[in-house]
């Protein structure tokens, strides 16, 4: 699977233009997901030497990603007349998402056993989310 993950406020606290410190088990999980053969695509705003100091910071701490705000290493905006800055992903990790960050355990859970942040809520709560069946003007 292709997760496309961004960096200030999501693998690191927003101190923009700065570094803020870890968010919690961010890079931990992102290790494992690259262990687990997951393609990761480092999807930030960052541009130039702040985007290279956060590949860094990201470097030494064990994630390597298969790209950088690009779909695969070896694009070229410059040879390709349809270049397109829009991730291809299958997943996309942000803290501006719709009802904020989960924590990173969470999103493991997600992503590790396919299941949707309310199929997570519910197991947590102690119920089991079960789709609902179709009535029989539904077929």
């Amino acid at each position: 699977m292709t997760i496309a993950v961004d960096f200030d406020g999501t693998i690191a606290e927003d101190r923009y233009p700065k570094i803020g410190p870890e968010i919690p088990f961010a890079t931990q999980t992102l290790r494992m997901l690259i262990q687990e053969r997951h393609k990761l695509i480092l999807w930030s705003v960052r541009e130039g030497a702040l985007l290279d100091e956060a590949v860094e910071w990201c470097r030494e701490r064990g994630v390597e990603f298969y790209a950088i705000n690009k779909d695969f290493p070896e694009e070229d905006e410059n040879k390709n007349r349809h270049f397109s800055r829009k991730i291809k992903a299958d997943i996309w990790i942000d803290d501006r998402n719709v009802g904020g960050l989960p924590d990173w355990g969470t999103i493991y859970h997600m992503i590790h056993d396919g299941k949707t942040y309310e199929q997570v809520m519910h197991e947590e709560m102690g119920k089991v989310v079960e789709k609902p069946k179709k009535k029989w003007w539904q077929l």
